[in-house]
């Protein structure tokens, strides 16, 4: 069955409502549900977070008796199981929606298809694949985190424009512009954990806190460091705890002493299998994704960068290009630490688009076998 522009346009909606939920909502996909009745939208809702009402359940409450004869128009599929809070099916069903159109269905295996399979046995109209595309891109993270219960790995680099991070003497802060650092932090954001490497916690001693856009009622994101002998100086920032919290990932070769350290600072020491002397990374991400972390976003350095790129772990490379060139060899670069001996051991990317930040340039690609879009901030 085809689609009406008029149902375009009120998917579109509830797509944009969905939006409204960035970085609020995870374990929980973004959502967002539109009323729509004699061709006029009579209420709306969107889905702020854990146990707080789902979208279709606030829309429908806006809506009260409006809501019989009425059009749900939902960018997922409503769920049909009891969880943190009551399945939505029973509740748009008791209303006395007639039909609902929805972008996709729950990827989550376990729930997927039975939401659509219960308002069909009620006897309402349901229609699916309306701007599928636009809701899965939305979704993305959610989506990899319930199917293989690994978090989305978005790796984020600066750089100038002959892919150096820092010039020789290790000085890097800023070589890119006040826009482009605005908006990594909009992407800190929508993330639920920022991961970085004991060199970059070296050389830069970052906080990995969100600080140049307001919350706006996202939780801020869990810090991660990879370090595989507990090397990083107690002196550092990442070493003294606090909130949000503070996780080192090490291998049982880690200075223990230390270990006990960062433990009564608050800090979590998480003791992961070695491979090759390094943090199993791949069991630092599942690891990651069995705390909830369905969003990662890698801050560096170009070991660690280069690393989950080899490994195939990261699925997608956002890269700031700043308009300079150093021309120096031994300055780093953005990913370093591959032996490459000719063309074809070089990793494949594929490229989504780039976008002007400010003076500097966005060069987003997907990397790995996923095939995902890249819209950061």
């Amino acid at each position: 069955m085809g689609f009406s522009e008029e149902d375009r346009r009120f998917m579109r909606r509830a797509l944009a409502l969905a939006g409204r939920g960035r970085g609020m909502t995870n374990p929980n996909p973004m959502v967002g549900a539109v009323v729509v009745k004699n061709g006029k939208i009579v209420a709306e809702g969107f889905h702020r977070g854990p146990f707080t009402p789902h979208a279709e359940a606030e829309a429908i409450t806006q809506a009260g008796g409006e809501a019989e004869g009425s059009t749900l128009y939902v960018n997922l599929e409503p769920c049909n199981h009891q969880g943190r809070t009551p399945p939505c099916t029973e509740g748009i069903i008791a209303a006395g929606v007639r039909r609902v159109v929805m972008a996709a269905s729950d990827p989550n295996p376990a729930v997927r298809g039975g939401g659509e399979e219960r308002l069909r046995g009620a006897g309402l109209t349901v229609e699916s694949g309306l701007l599928a595309a636009e809701s899965s891109l939305l979704n993305e993270a959610y989506e990899k985190h319930v199917t293989t219960g690994k978090p989305l790995v978005v790796v984020k680099m600066a750089a100038t424009a002959d892919g150096k991070i820092a010039a020789r003497n290790g000085e890097s802060r800023w070589i890119t512009g006040e826009k482009a650092r605005r908006m990594v932090h909009a992407m800190r954001r929508e993330s639920d954990a920022v991961l970085v490497g004991r060199g970059t916690v070296q050389s830069d001693d970052p906080e990995l806190t969100v600080r140049e856009v307001p919350l706006r009622g996202a939780r801020p994101p869990l810090r991660v460091v990879v370090d595989s002998r507990l090397s990083m100086p107690l002196h550092c920032r990442l070493a003294q705890g606090g909130v949000p919290g503070v996780i080192v990932a090490t291998t049982p070769a880690g200075d223990e002493a230390k270990a006990e350290r960062l433990r009564e600072r608050g800090v979590e020491v998480m003791v992961l299998p070695g491979s090759r002397g390094r943090v199993d990374l791949a069991e630092l991400l599942t690891s990651l994704g069995r705390r909830e972390v369905a969003r990662l976003l890698v801050e560096g350095g170009p070991t660690l960068v280069a690393s989950l790129l080899d490994e195939g772990l990261a699925d997608r490379l956002c890269l700031f290009i700043a308009p300079r060139v150093f021309g120096d060899a031994e300055a780093r670069s953005w990913a370093e630490g591959r032996e490459v001996t000719g063309l074809e051991k070089g990793l494949p990317l594929r490229w989504r688009g780039t976008r002007r930040v400010g003076e500097d340039l966005l060069l987003m690609a997907d990397t790995g076998e996923r095939r995902l879009g890249c819209s950061p901030g």
